[in-house]
């Protein structure tokens, strides 16, 4: 049987991760061209993960640990995309892509939500994991 908790950090993982793929278009970092095809690839490949790994997790199919690795692939990437010393859209930067104050408010706050997210699914999808094993 699924895990309560665990269900209600998987679906506001992917609302937030929505809402930051939103914040990616209106910033104009996703446009529609042939260039642009593998993002678009991407974005499908990460949905149907989400949308497949839900739905085999509530068949019990998969369980925890497929969280786990998946929570912490998400985390890393974030970091390295956001948050490292490499990165070229820090938060500095996606506040800055708005006109107003509350815009890159909403957008840092987004990123920041779906980061801290990502981090606790990740923590507690491998709790279960490991009180389940041992």
């Amino acid at each position: 049987m699924p895990n309560k908790k665990l269900l209600v950090l998987l679906v506001l993982l992917i609302i937030l991760s929505l809402g930051h793929d939103l914040d990616h278009v209106i910033r104009g970092d996703f446009r529609v061209s042939a260039s642009a095809a593998p993002i678009f690839i991407s974005l499908l490949a990460k949905y149907a993960i989400l949308g497949f790994g839900l739905y085999f997790y509530l068949k019990n199919k998969v369980g925890p640990l497929f969280w786990a690795v998946l929570a912490g692939f998400g985390a890393t990437l974030g970091w390295l995309a956001h948050f490292s010393p490499f990165s070229q859209q820090t938060p500095q930067y996606i506040f800055h892509a708005y006109q107003t104050a509350a815009g890159g408010i909403l957008a840092v706050g987004l990123l920041a939500a779906l980061m801290l997210v990502l981090i606790a699914t990740l923590l507690y999808a491998e709790y279960l994991w490991a009180k389940r094993s041992g």
